[in-house]
């Protein structure tokens, strides 16, 4: 099997190399805590011990109680635990979902809406962003749960959610406040993120997006007691998620996010945020050149702008009469490697998050995806941007 190169791999969005030091680590780890952790013998209260280890060091980095973090399979289960704990509730209501989310949501409200939930979609302004008042402008006395991500996997726009937590606490003064729920999955390890003193409900997050396997997530409720989770089995996981827990994932999980988490003690993640952010605004400047080419949104092009709204890591264009698809392959062909967007929808045409953004259909059809991670490097975003402009002039 041929080896991929790294540093030109640019769908970090879609997910991130191993960081097979960490891996290798907790994988030796895993061997000596072999136990089933729900065991009472020795040798599951040591894997006990390591998973609530890893537990620990997950709500630090996110700095919450180690009582409000839970490990899933994923971001999608940590996305779904909350909203199906909606179908226990004894009435049924409206369900407020942005039109940006990921299809592990938009797909599973409407599975929702069939079996008699109202759904709603809040519609972004014309940057991709929802705004606080987008929220509760849409909000009634019905609903019931609202759902709106941290950071774009589309487009990097980086939603102000604890700002539309506050707004949805104060809309709903005197009256049963709806569960707020964000998935922070391309948010982790990519802009500043805390739970500390927040209004959020819950929270999905996934391992893999910064390095670590696949197969592992955690979920974050403020308040485990609120919720009834829909599937039942077990009751590992204070009875939120059953089912055997994954002690390798979970330290791995750990582990990358005391490495790669933006937080005021990890300077190392910090400086590079800030490289990635002079990076990007530089690749952006590059691809302006390409008369062919259409920054998604326009307004990316400020970097004053881009650098508070988006996040560096994510970049959405599109290149005239040139369909997504073929772009993605004529890099490919050049050993560059990108995608048209989320890689969870890749199979479907159909560009819902740029059609929220009331993008022209041509350029809808044109975009592709270009995302960085820790290991890109100044070179290899010249490199791409070279190879960029060659096909583009290859289709004049």
């Amino acid at each position: 099997m041929n080896e991929i190169d790294h540093t030109h791999y640019f769908d970090w969005a879609a997910t991130a190399p191993f960081d097979t030091e960490i891996l290798r680590d907790c994988l030796e780890t895993s061997f000596e805590a072999w136990g089933n952790p729900s065991s009472i013998y020795k040798a599951g209260t040591n894997a006990k011990a390591t998973l609530n280890n890893a537990r620990d060091l997950c709500a630090k980095v996110l700095g919450v109680d180690s009582k409000t973090i839970f490990f899933t399979s994923g971001g999608t289960e940590s996305d779904h635990i909350p909203l199906l704990a909606m179908m226990n509730r004894p009435e049924k209501g409206t369900i407020l979902l942005s039109s940006i989310e990921h299809p592990a949501l938009r797909e599973q409200c409407n599975v929702l809406s069939h079996l008699g939930y109202n759904i709603v979609k809040i519609n972004p302004d014309s940057n991709g962003i929802i705004t606080p008042e987008a929220v509760t402008n849409a909000m009634t006395d019905d609903t019931l749960y609202i759902t709106v991500m941290a950071v774009n996997n589309e487009t990097g726009a980086i939603n102000d959610v604890q700002a539309i937590a506050k707004a949805i606490k104060e809309k709903s003064q005197g009256k049963r406040k709806p569960k707020f729920h964000v998935d922070f999955v391309q948010a982790l390890g990519k802009i500043p993120v805390t739970l500390k003193n927040s209004d959020i409900d819950s929270a999905a997050f996934s391992a893999h997006k910064i390095g670590g396997p696949r197969g592992i997530g955690i979920l974050y409720i403020a308040n485990s007691q609120s919720i009834e989770p829909f599937l039942k089995g077990g009751g590992q996981e204070q009875n939120v998620r059953s089912g055997t827990e994954n002690v390798f994932g979970a330290t791995a999980f750990s582990k990358c996010m005391e490495k790669y988490a933006i937080t005021n003690d990890n300077a190392v993640s910090t400086k590079r945020f800030e490289m990635q952010k002079n990076y990007t605004a530089d690749f952006i400047e590059k691809l302006s050149t390409i008369s062919k080419c259409h920054i998604i949104p326009e307004s990316r092009k400020d970097k004053t702008f881009s650098d508070q709204h988006f996040s560096p890591w994510v970049l959405q264009a599109a290149f005239d009469k040139i369909p997504g698809q073929v772009m993605v392959r004529a890099l490919d062909a050049k050993g560059f490697y990108i995608s048209t967007g989320s890689a969870c929808s890749s199979k479907k045409n159909s560009r819902p998050i740029l059609e929220a953004m009331n993008v022209p259909p041509n350029q809808r059809e044109t975009a592709v995806r270009f995302s960085f991670g820790s290991l890109t490097t100044k070179e290899a975003m010249d490199d791409l941007f070279n190879a960029v402009k060659d096909i583009c002039e290859t289709f004049k």
